[in-house]
């Protein structure tokens, strides 16, 4: 039965999607849950799979055209069921909609005014030039996001390098069996990061339109320097008891709770604690008033292909150590794969982004509006400090805030990153 891929609505205020790649061809066969193509709103980016098996007969938008929730993109001939919301049958589809409004836009944005991901981006399977797509069920995908395993490195043994329920699980069981023997997993070599694509000149001048995130970004940026009075303040701190810690039990902590022990929930922790002590970091402003959130929600800056995400941990104040941990790698996984709700980059609070993956030293990062306050965290360097009147080698970071001076006055910004370096130079919670 012929069957309508529609353009779905990823949230309530999303009125309008761009496809901004078809990841099958006209003639393909594909199956159900099989990621079919790729869209962009104004919130998030995603994935949308197929609703039905069969073979894929019509494309009806093309590539970076953009069309209203619930217009039909494309046709599918075959047996199969299909997903409420996402597809109809042909003979029973809807009018495309035509007339109707585009909702306000929510004053979070969907993209990072970082100037660097909190994580390092791992390479995009199904960007041109960075090797075959990485393929596999949902049922593989749901395995690899509760065992904490990144799909780039098991084998694939089906079709196409398809990897099975059976290749996860095996990986799994190896994984495990090698922690058994050695009491610790090799940790795996950071993911390379992907530089720009290389410009293609046919003429003297290359003109390329922006990608929707793109222009989200630009826009938000100019509405950000616009809006806040930004001031920025720097603090060196000596890592030395978070990085003994991290000696201590990284191996026993992957091996307990099949985590990398990063230095992510650190300085998450610290900044939450830090807070605490001083809301107005945890606040925004609406007109003449000062409107403190009791909940406080962190945004990560995580980097993509084609720009930067900002996924919202929310009640990041309720967790412990390990839930931080555990939200950290599930939010950086899912929005690197393309699988976060519009609702997981809505209501931040408080931004944490790092240039320090990429080497950098310090940054001076944009606001995330309607934030007040957005910490960036540098690379860890050791370097010769002065310790009881004799030079000694410790390792040491610049942590950096960008804040907003029509509320938050240079005092409180220095106190609060006071107490975020006291936190971490004497860190005394356990990690297990």
């Amino acid at each position: 039965m012929p069957t309508r891929v529609i353009m779905p609505q990823l949230g309530e205020s999303v009125a309008e999607g761009t496809v901004i790649r078809w990841l099958k061809k006209v003639g393909d066969k594909v199956e159900r849950d099989e990621p079919l193509f790729e869209i962009s709103t104004d919130k998030v980016d995603a994935e949308i799979p197929s609703p039905a098996a069969g073979t894929l007969t019509k494309i009806l938008v093309k590539e970076n055209q953009t069309v209203e929730v619930n217009a039909v993109v494309a046709e599918i001939n075959g047996e199969g069921p299909v997903t409420a919301g996402v597809s109809v049958p042909a003979h029973e589809a809807a009018p495309h909609p035509s007339g109707v409004p585009a909702p306000p836009r929510d004053h979070e944005p969907a993209a990072s005014p970082a100037g660097a991901p909190l994580i390092a981006p791992a390479p995009s399977a199904s960007a041109e030039g960075a090797g075959p797509k990485i393929r596999s069920s949902p049922l593989v995908r749901r395995i690899a996001k509760e065992k904490h395993v990144d799909l780039a490195l098991v084998k694939g043994t089906g079709q196409g390098g398809r990897i099975s329920k059976e290749d996860i699980l095996k990986y799994v069981a190896g994984r495990s069996a090698a922690a058994a023997t050695t009491g610790s997993v090799t940790p795996a070599a950071p993911p390379p990061v992907k530089g720009p694509s290389p410009i293609a000149f046919s003429r003297q001048v290359q003109v390329v339109p922006m990608t929707p995130m793109r222009k989200q970004i630009a826009e938000h940026m100019i509405l950000s320097r616009r809006t806040s009075a930004h001031v920025t303040t720097v603090f060196e701190v000596e890592m030395t008891c978070i990085a003994e810690t991290r000696a201590q039990y990284a191996a026993e902590f992957e091996r307990r709770h099949g985590l990398k022990l990063t230095y992510t929930p650190f300085f998450a922790k610290a900044a939450i604690e830090a807070i605490k002590q001083f809301p107005i970091i945890n606040a925004s402003v609406e007109g003449d008033n000062i409107v403190y959130e009791r909940d406080v929600n962190i945004g990560m800056a995580v980097a993509l292909d084609t720009g930067l995400i900002v996924p919202v941990l929310r009640h990041a104040d309720e967790k412990s150590f390990l839930g931080l941990a555990r939200a950290v790698t599930d939010l950086a996984e899912r929005a690197r794969s393309k699988r976060l709700s519009v609702d997981e980059v809505q209501g931040g609070t408080f931004t944490i982004t790092n240039p320090g993956v990429f080497g950098s030293l310090f940054g001076t990062p944009i606001i995330n509006q309607p934030q007040v306050a957005i910490l960036g965290v540098g690379a860890i360097e050791k370097r010769a400090v002065v310790r009881n009147d004799a030079i000694a080698i410790r390792p040491m970071v610049y942590l950096v805030l960008s804040f907003d001076h029509r509320v938050i006055d240079g005092a409180v910004a220095d106190q609060f990153m006071a107490k975020i370096k006291a936190s971490l130079e004497n860190w005394s919670e356990a990690v297990q």
